[in-house]
């Protein structure tokens, strides 16, 4: 077997998971519901038993495995989303992900974003030691938001800027939308976890893009409470006016 570096390793299980849950979603015996858990159970068994393998002496956070706080006196972490927008993937629409990072003392250093209904099923991968050129902003930005309940924050934001709102899933699906020039702005304040924003958080960085809190704050992963929020990705020239203008209308 090849070694991989994290980042390898990474963005080949975000695609074989991608792979898995495109099989598991062909069956014809599953309700929308049951699709969603077989498919979660399914990728998070891969995920969690090839990171166990590949890297036994780091530790591991996933949505669907019970928390372990022994990780916090771990160094690095990965940080796994087996499936990042559940009803997309049961929708077969393309706003869908599969997140697998890496967390160094903290900070989002390594990460995958597989997203594979993209390219007419083809399928994505965007990966943070390969970047690409983020195609540069139109006149009029595009914020992009939950397709299903958008934040009033980002909403009034939106307005503030005159930016059009472009309705989307998965927190990851946004962010890569903002790397692949599909959106402008990702701003969320709705309420999300560790794993919502870890791997997408590293791709977007390494692609030279902003990525922070809605107050500006760095983004601080492998904490005992993975309760993180909210989330700026934007491009560099975009993040002061879009950080100013959030404060502005929370006072």
């Amino acid at each position: 077997m090849t070694a991989r570096t994290d980042a390898e390793l990474a963005a080949h299980l975000a695609q074989v998971a991608g792979q898995l849950l495109r099989t598991v979603r062909q069956s014809d015996v599953l309700s929308l519901k049951a699709l969603g858990k077989a498919g979660d159970a399914t990728a998070n068994a891969f995920l969690c038993h090839a990171l166990r393998e590949q890297r036994p002496d780091d530790a591991l956070l996933s949505e669907e495995e019970k928390d372990n706080l022994a990780r916090l006196s771990f160094s690095r972490t990965w940080i796994v989303d087996p499936v990042d927008g559940t009803r997309e993937y049961g929708e077969a629409r393309s706003d869908w992900a599969v997140h697998v990072g890496l967390a160094i003392d903290g900070a989002p250093a390594i990460g995958a974003v597989a997203l594979p209904d993209a390219n007419d099923g083809d399928g994505l991968v965007l990966r943070s030691d390969a970047p690409i050129a983020v195609p540069p902003a139109p006149a009029q930005l595009r914020m992009v938001v939950s397709r299903t309940r958008p934040a009033p924050e980002a909403v009034a934001v939106a307005q503030a800027l005159d930016a059009e709102l472009v309705p989307m899933g998965s927190a990851g699906a946004k962010t890569m939308a903002v790397i692949l020039g599909q959106a402008d702005i990702y701003l969320h304040t709705g309420g999300q976890y560790e794993w919502d924003s870890c791997a997408p958080a590293a791709v977007a960085l390494a692609h030279g893009l902003h990525a922070s809190r809605v107050d500006g704050s760095p983004l601080v992963y492998n904490q005992a409470d993975t309760y993180l929020p909210d989330l700026l990705v934007c491009r560099q020239e975009h993040a002061a006016l879009v950080l100013e203008t959030m404060a502005a209308l929370a006072d």
